[in-house]
C-alpha cells in the first residue's frame, strides 16, 4: 500500500480510479486567498505552499494521482518533487519517478484535462495564463481539483519516498498569449524526393535542444521536413512557427505530433494537427491501444511504432501491428536492436504475399534519429519520401504508399526498380504487373555509399549480394528474376564486415517493390 503525509492538511485514504493501474492519493487543500491572509496577505501576490510525502512499494501502480484542490484567484501553480535514489543490486531496477499535471477538467483518459509531462526530465515546473516550464501548456489556473500525476517508471526494492511541495501564487492572471503554429506547407520541388526526420525530442520533454537548434541541425542535414515528437506532450507545437518558411538554407516543413510513450512501447505520432494531445496512459492488456491510433488517425496524423525492439525499460512494442501506418525500423546509430526489427519488418512482408493481400497491405518502414541532445546526429538515419509536393498530405501520402527509402545520411542517394519484358516499369512501393514466368530486371543505383555492398533481399531471403562498391561510392547492380522466384525485391546497401559472420551495418535501404499481378 502507498503511503502518504500530507504536511499541514488531514492524511485521507487512498482509492482506486476507474482504471487499474492508477491510485489516487487524499487531497491537498489550499484556503481562499482572504482565508489565508496569515501566510498571504490578500492582494499581495505571496506564494502558499504544502508539502507531501510518501513512500511507493514495488509493483506500485503506473500512475499515480496527488488531488490539489485550488481555490480561485490563483495566479500560478508550481510543482517541485524529490525522491530517494538508493543503491540497488546489480541487474536490479533502481528509482525512476515521472511527473506531470491535470487541471480542473480531470484525469479522464483521452480528456481535456491535461496540462503537462515531463516524464523524469525535470525536478519542478510552473503554469500560468501567460507561460508555462517546457513540457507544459499555459493558461489560466481555474478554481477546482487539479492532480499531480506521478509516474513510477522503477521502484527499487527498498520502496520509493517521494517529497511533492506545490506552491500557488495568488493574483490577477497575465494575458493568454494565443499560440501560432507552422503552416502545413513548405516550398517544395514539386513531385520529387524529399529528406525528412520524424522523430526527434525538443528541450520540452527530455532533449537538450531548443526548436531553433534542431531546425538549423535539420537544414545542415540536409532535410527537407521533421516531425515535433515529444514525450506524451504536445507543448512545443506552438514553439516551431518562427523556425518554418523561408530560409537561406532552404525551407523546411515542420511536422507536429508526440512520441506517446506507453509502459509497453513508444508510438510515433506522425503530423497530427496542432495542438493534438494523445494519451499514452495505458498497457496492451487494457484493450485501448486501437482507440488512441484512430485518435492519431481523425487528427490527420500516422500511426507509427517506435524502436519496436529497443531494450530500455518500456520502449519494446507489445501492441502488435495492426494499426500501423509505418513502422520506425531503423532508431538512431544502427545496431543490433534495428537489425532485429528489420528482420521482424521483412517477416512481415512474407506473411503479407503468404496471406494473398498480393503488397496491398504492407507496412511501409521508415528511420529516424531520436535525436535528444549533443552529440545525437539529426537526420542520421533519414527517411526519402517521394512525394508529390512539400506539404504535410503529400509527405504523409509518400509514407503511407511505401514510396521512400531510408539512408544514413545525405550524403546516400538511391534510385531503385523492376522491369518487365514489354518495358514496364514500378518503382519503390510499387507493383510490378507481370506473369509469373516473365523475367524481371531489378536495378538499383547507389550514391554516396563507398566500399559497401548491395543486397537484395527477396521473401525467399537474400538472393543476389554485389561485389564491393568502389571508393567514389557509386555504383549501378542490376539482377533478373521472375515474380515466381519472388514476390517482392528490396535493396538493402551495407557497410563492409569488420569480423564474424553478422553482415554489416545499414547505410540505406529500400521499401519493396512487388512484382505479379
Amino acid at each position: 500500500m502507498c503511503e502518504d503525509d500530507h504536511h499541514g492538511v488531514g492524511r485521507r485514504a487512498l482509492f482506486v480510479t476507474g482504471a487499474a493501474a492508477a491510485l489516487t492519493l487524499g487531497g491537498v487543500s489550499f484556503a481562499s486567498e482572504a482565508a489565508d491572509a496569515a501566510e498571504g496577505p490578500a492582494g499581495s501576490g505571496a506564494p502558499v505552499t504544502r508539502t507531501v510525502r510518501g513512500t511507493l512499494p514495488t509493483g506500485a501502480p503506473d500512475f499515480v494521482y496527488l488531488p490539489v484542490e485550488v481555490p480561485s484567484g490563483v495566479r500560478e501553480i508550481r510543482v517541485a518533487y524529490t525522491y530517494e535514489r538508493p543503491t540497488v543490486p546489480a541487474g536490479t531496477a533502481g528509482n525512476a519517478l515521472d511527473i506531470g499535471i491535470f487541471d480542473q477538467r480531470g484525469t479522464e483518459l483521452g480528456g481535456k484535462g491535461f496540462r503537462g509531462w515531463s516524464g523524469g526530465a525535470r525536478t519542478e515546473f510552473f503554469i500560468r495564463a501567460d507561460d508555462a516550464t517546457p513540457g507544459y501548456i499555459p493558461g489560466p489556473v481555474r478554481e477546482g481539483t487539479w492532480h499531480i500525476a506521478l509516474g513510477p517508471y522503477t521502484v527499487a526494492p527498498q520502496g520509493l519516498t517521494y517529497e511533492v511541495t506545490i506552491t500557488l501564487t495568488y493574483g490577477e492572471p497575465g494575458e493568454a498569449v494565443k499560440p501560432v503554429y507552422p503552416p502545413s506547407r513548405a516550398k517544395g520541388r514539386g513531385r520529387a524526393w524529399y529528406r525528412g526526420d520524424c522523430h526527434l525530442h525538443s528541450w520540452y520533454s527530455d532533449g537538450r535542444r531548443t526548436p531553433a537548434e534542431i531546425a538549423a541541425l535539420a537544414r545542415a542535414a540536409g532535410l527537407d521536413f521533421i516531425n515535433s515528437s515529444d514525450h506524451n506532450t504536445h507543448s512545443a507545437h506552438a514553439h516551431w512557427a518562427d523556425q518554418a518558411g523561408p530560409h537561406p538554407d532552404g525551407e523546411l516543413l515542420i511536422l507536429l505530433g508526440e512520441e506517446v510513450t506507453t509502459r509497453n512501447g513508444h508510438v510515433v505520432a506522425l503530423g497530427t494537427d496542432p495542438g493534438t494531445f494523445v494519451d499514452w496512459r495505458y498497457r496492451a492488456r487494457d484493450n485501448r491501444f486501437g482507440k488512441y491510433a484512430r485518435r492519431i488517425r481523425q487528427a490527420g496524423g500516422l500511426v507509427v511504432p517506435a524502436h519496436p525492439h529497443a531494450t530500455c525499460v518500456g520502449c519494446n512494442w507489445k501492441f502488435g501491428f495492426g494499426e500501423a501506418d509505418a513502422v520506425e525500423v531503423w532508431n538512431g546509430a544502427y545496431g543490433p536492436d534495428d537489425e532485429v526489427s528489420l528482420a521482424d519488418w521483412d517477416s512481415m512482408l512474407v506473411a503479407s504475399v503468404r496471406e494473398g493481400r498480393g503488397g496491398r497491405d504492407w507496412i511501409p518502414a521508415m528511420g529516424n534519429s531520436d535525436a535528444h541532445r549533443d552529440p545525437d546526429p539529426v537526420g542520421t538515419p533519414q527517411t526519402v519520401v517521394l512525394a508529390d509536393d512539400l506539404t504535410r498530405e503529400a509527405i504523409q501520402e509518400g509514407i503511407r504508399a511505401g514510396r521512400s527509402y531510408v539512408a544514413e545520411s545525405k550524403a546516400v542517394s538511391l534510385s531503385f526498380s523492376a522491369t518487365g519484358p514489354k518495358g514496364e516499369h514500378a518503382g519503390i512501393g510499387g507493383r510490378l504487373a507481370v506473369d509469373r514466368d516473365d523475367p524481371v530486371t531489378v536495378r538499383l543505383e547507389v550514391s554516396g555509399a563507398p566500399r559497401c555492398t548491395v543486397r537484395f533481399v527477396t521473401d525467399q531471403g537474400v538472393l543476389h549480394t554485389s561485389a564491393v562498391l568502389p571508393v567514389s561510392g557509386s555504383g549501378t547492380v542490376e539482377w533478373r528474376t521472375t515474380a515466381q522466384y519472388a514476390a517482392y525485391v528490396r535493396a538493402e546497401v551495407r557497410h563492409e564486415v569488420a569480423a564474424g559472420p553478422l553482415p554489416g551495418a545499414l547505410a540505406a535501404f529500400t521499401n519493396p517493390v512487388f512484382l505479379g499481378r
